[in-house]
């Protein structure tokens, strides 16, 4: 069955799971197991368990599907469903005992992503959505921010976990900081989309994430009324520029200008 609230309901089910043994692992206290692009850019052990769990557990309901995780091997399946997870995204606030870190699962059916959900672990919260239905948290629908002023608008960002992508990136959000209400930092890609969604940030933008930090976001940002641009930052790496749809155009224009995006 690849209809897209069944796969939502899995995935809910799944993250639920995943967000238990994190929780396990943050009670029995985090180390770095390993480095990935630079020294500061950490995967644990709780990262390897979660993909594990989470590939286990999908895997068993439907043997047949793909499987894209951001720590573990590529599995090509033949039902046409690809599943693309992240274990932990916030990984660094999650090792630092930052309560802002989640577990990302979203379905993929012939390219598009029909499902997805996030698990904000420290919070036992949960933003879910398909296609065809609204998005929500906790079940409850949730919708973006109403129109402002780019001035009034408050905007989450990120930054690469190498220094010359972080000089551009910081040159960008210099530039950019006076144009708006106020930048935030918060660390997790997947949380500051589900954050646009239910209204609590106006905006966001970040290069260097990857498919795995945003899939699940991205639609259920995009579900809530948000429109999503995945494009080239700066530095050359993958961006990601997030909004309500009303006023987009002017968040891409200010982002644009500040220096976040290659021209």
């Amino acid at each position: 069955m690849t209809e897209p609230v069944a796969l939502r309901v899995l995935a809910e089910e799944v993250a639920r799971r995943a967000a238990d043994l994190v929780r396990e692992h943050a009670a029995q206290g985090v180390s770095v197991a390993a480095t990935k692009s630079s020294e500061v850019d950490v995967v644990t052990a709780a990262d390897r368990a979660s993909e594990e769990l989470i590939r286990r557990l999908i895997l068993a309901a439907r043997p047949d599907d793909s499987f894209l995780g951001e720590e573990g091997d590529d599995i090509v399946g033949s039902s046409g469903v690809r599943w693309i997870v992240d274990p932990i995204d916030g990984t660094v606030n999650f090792l630092y005992g930052i309560p802002e870190y989640a577990v990302s699962i979203a379905a993929e059916v012939a390219g598009e992503v029909v499902a997805g959900v996030v698990m904000d672990v420290a919070k036992d919260v949960l933003y879910a959505g398909h296609q065809g239905g609204g998005a929500t948290r906790d079940g409850r629908p949730v919708a973006v921010r109403g129109p402002a002023p780019l001035a009034h608008r408050l905007i989450a960002t990120g930054f690469h976990y190498t220094r010359p992508v972080r000089e551009v990136q910081a040159a960008a959000a210099a530039r950019l900081l006076p144009e708006i209400r106020d930048l935030r930092r918060t660390g997790s890609c997947a949380l500051d989309l589900c954050r646009v969604a239910e209204g609590a940030l106006d905006g966001y933008v970040e290069e260097g994430v990857h498919l795995w930090d945003h899939a699940a976001g991205g639609l259920i940002a995009r579900l809530a009324g948000a429109r999503v641009l995945v494009t080239v930052g700066a530095a050359g790496a993958e961006a990601v520029v997030c909004g309500p749809d009303h006023g987009f155009e002017a968040l891409e224009q200010a982002v644009r200008m500040a220096g976040f995006l290659r021209e």
